[in-house]
């Protein structure tokens, strides 16, 4: 009353009131009501189906969002949205949601836009609302400079929508290839994908996929049969081994939903939030000056005796947590993630273990998209080169290596972030000059006393330059120390100013680490064009 008396024209009334009292109880009814339905959209296509999921061996939708994203981080969008087709009766089979879970949340509590596909719910398949959810995930994303994780698994368009459901799927294309160089796209493939929906994830920067429950194929095996009379399995024709050991569409696999997204969660630490953010960086106990002496014996006295690369690469990055893209596919070359005082960078290194390290079309492939993605999101590359050249043969040339070693170079080339370049042992031909040299513009080159720069190695070019003028293998032996040391050394390359320095290799990270911490400050802009014109 004290309060009231305070107030300037406020009538008392001690008259009885039925709508306050009744107040908290429709309150109450409204509540009941929102989290009535809240529940509703969490069951998704419902508990049978829930638990036919779990027999395969999958998650569902909501549970794959779980491991994926940082405890009670996810916030959803669009949980009520249903579909709005009439047709075959599909006006009496709606489900919130509509086989969609959209949103965001946190990994390790940085920003990242999601969407997970509900097999449950009508196979996951792709509705022009369910379409609309995803590409408003797409356009915050945009908006704000974070990821995008799509979590697939669908039948694909969705058959009673008709060109609705196709006209969705080009949106999510478009967005996917605005969003290309802006915000990091990843797509972990955790079911069915085939026909059109194949062509998101293959527009995305990386693909995940898990091994016996994901396909991905333009055209099922029944459609392969009818129309090639070929009779393919599911997993031959687009299982996850089949695209990352043979196809290279896919980056990475793994057993089982957990373990895929697991790996991904670890991917995403390494991968700035866009392209303006600069790298992430994470404190490290790794001192910058770290001498590794094992490095002085890793490359064999004989040229011809393999080594693995890869073991370079762990004993240089910060505690040895090397993060390998495509594994399994083009093994010829390695690439991937690692840090550097704290600071992610991309290493790209031949591998002497397969094909003596040799460049073939796969590994060009390979090595240019992952260099284009680092250049787009300013991660400085790192590449450790022993390449004794191209690949010859007629399969090579007859499937183009020339235009797909030309991507390759072109990625090099066109390249703007800090690049250094460590040359190992071999590096010779025209692979010497792809191989991020100092002439496409690298900012430093080092190479190890081991090193041989040549246009081919000293035995070919002395049976070549020599042909008929010696006598026996001790004069063909004298001839090639004598070419080895006029024209293959790493003091000539580094006498005209190709190398910055010849160094010992158990100061190769401390050299690295140096080099990148004053090109932190690197401003280099290519010419102005609409965009370039890649040897595709």
């Amino acid at each position: 009353m004290i309060t009231l008396a305070r107030k300037k024209h406020v009538k008392v009334d001690d008259s009885f009131n039925t709508a306050e009292v009744n107040k908290p109880m429709q309150q109450h009814s409204v509540i009941s009501e929102l989290e009535h339905r809240r529940e509703r959209a969490r069951q998704g296509g419902g508990q049978v189906r829930i638990e036919a999921q779990h027999a395969k061996g999958k998650l569902t939708a909501r549970e794959r969002l779980e491991v994926l994203l940082d405890p009670d981080s996810f916030e959803e969008y669009d949980m009520f949205v249903e579909h709005r087709c009439t047709n075959f009766g599909m006006e009496d089979n709606k489900i919130p949601g509509d086989g969609c879970v959209t949103g965001h949340g946190t990994i390790n509590g940085r920003l990242v836009f999601v969407y997970s596909q509900d097999f449950t719910v009508l196979g996951g398949s792709l509705s022009e609302t369910n379409a609309q959810k995803i590409c408003k995930i797409m356009d915050m994303a945009m908006k704000v400079g974070a990821p995008v994780i799509g979590l697939l698994d669908s039948g694909g368009a969705r058959i009673q929508e008709g060109v609705d459901s196709l006209g969705g799927f080009a949106e999510i294309f478009q967005r996917n290839v605005l969003a290309s160089g802006v915000v990091p796209q990843i797509s972990v493939v955790m079911g069915p994908c085939a026909g059109g929906a194949v062509y998101s994830p293959a527009l995305t920067d990386f693909i995940v996929m898990v091994r016996g429950s994901s396909y991905m194929f333009v055209t099922g095996p029944d459609v392969v049969k009818t129309v090639t009379h070929e009779i393919v399995t599911q997993e031959d024709l687009g299982g996850a081994d089949t695209h990352t050991k043979k196809t290279g569409v896919a980056d990475l696999a793994y057993n089982n939903d957990i373990e895929a997204l697991l790996q991904t969660r670890r991917m995403f630490n390494f991968l700035p939030l866009c392209n303006k953010t600069g790298v992430p960086v994470r404190p490290t106990s790794d001192p910058a000056d770290r001498v590794e002496m094992s490095l002085n014996t890793l490359v064999p006295e004989s040229p011809n005796k393999a080594y693995n690369m890869k073991e370079l690469i762990e004993r240089v990055v910060d505690e040895g947590d090397f993060f390998e893209m495509q594994p399994d596919y083009a093994k010829n070359i390695i690439i991937g993630f690692g840090r550097m005082e704290g600071h992610t960078v991309g290493f790209v290194a031949n591998q002497p273990m397969q094909m003596a390290g040799c460049l073939d079309i796969d590994a060009s492939r390979k090595a240019a998209r992952f260099i284009r993605f680092c250049d787009a999101f300013s991660i400085p590359l790192v590449t450790f080169v022993d390449v004794p050249g191209f690949m010859p043969g007629t399969h090579q040339e007859d499937n183009g290596i020339i235009k797909h070693g030309a991507k390759l170079l072109f990625a090099y080339a066109e390249a703007t972030v800090p690049k250094i370049t460590v040359i190992t042992r071999k590096a010779y031909g025209g692979a010497y000059d792809v191989m991020s040299s100092k002439h496409l513009r690298g900012d430093v080159n080092y190479a190890w006393p081991s090193a041989e720069i040549a246009v081919m190695g000293p035995k070919g070019a002395v049976e070549i330059v020599f042909r008929g003028k010696y006598n026996g293998e001790e004069e063909q032996q004298a001839l090639i120390d004598d070419y080895r040391a006029k024209f293959a050394s790493p003091f000539v390359a580094a006498s005209r100013g190709f190398l910055d320095d010849v160094i010992r290799p158990q100061n190769t990270r401390w050299r690295i680490c140096r080099s990148l911490s004053i090109l932190r400050a690197k401003d280099m802009k290519n010419p102005w064009k609409k965009h370039d014109n890649l040897p595709l």
